[in-house]
């Protein structure tokens, strides 16, 4: 009990702190780890004027295995924050162990990147209903040459490890509607290890 209370106080001290902004509602389960969550909206509040859909941003936690929900959708309005699995790129797991340890910005390395990402247009490509993303960090500026983008993928479900991408930040094929409706035409996304 002490370290959870311990956890919380360090959570809510951050977001207080940090922020000019009150973000106190957002997350009241503490689903997400705390130090991306404070990152993610240090960015978000420095290039607030360059955001233009401020409803919703998205986190991926390439530190956790890939067979957990790893990619948090925040409701910036209500706080609400829902869950997904996300598949990494098969060469961030060279192990294919489930957990990416490599990343990289160049193309046909079949690697995630990391960073922050702006979303972009919607189109239906190869795996139907997709998301481009553009990338705004040195470490994933060449994410739309490199075709990184938000799609479905079989190889994405629950149950144990899941199947790995090119490098794109794939999802359940239940969900991905769902999501990229939610975070499409200029959400902040950040992708962080």
């Amino acid at each position: 009990m002490l370290k959870i209370s311990l956890t919380f106080i360090t959570w809510l001290s951050l977001i207080t702190s940090v922020f000019g902004n009150d973000y106190t509602h957002l997350d009241p389960d503490h689903l997400i780890p705390a130090k991306l969550l404070s990152t993610a909206l240090t960015y978000f509040d420095d290039h607030l004027a360059s955001i233009p859909n401020k409803r919703f941003i998205g986190l991926i936690d390439f530190k956790q295995h890939n067979s957990l929900e790893r990619f948090y959708i925040v409701d910036m309005e209500s706080g609400r924050v829902e869950k997904f699995l996300v598949a990494h790129g098969k060469n961030s797991d060279p192990d294919f162990d489930g957990l990416a340890t490599k990343f990289s910005n160049i193309n046909d390395s079949n690697m995630s990147s990391l960073g922050f990402y702006l979303t972009a247009e919607t189109y239906s490509g190869a795996h139907g209903y997709s998301l481009r993303l553009d990338g705004l960090s040195s470490t994933n500026s060449n994410a739309r040459a490199r075709a990184i983008v938000i799609h479905a993928a079989d190889y994405v479900a629950p149950g144990g490890k899941i199947g790995r991408s090119f490098g794109c930040p794939a999802v359940e094929p239940r969900y991905h509607q769902q999501i990229i409706d939610e975070i499409k035409e200029g959400s902040l996304l950040y992708a962080a290890f």
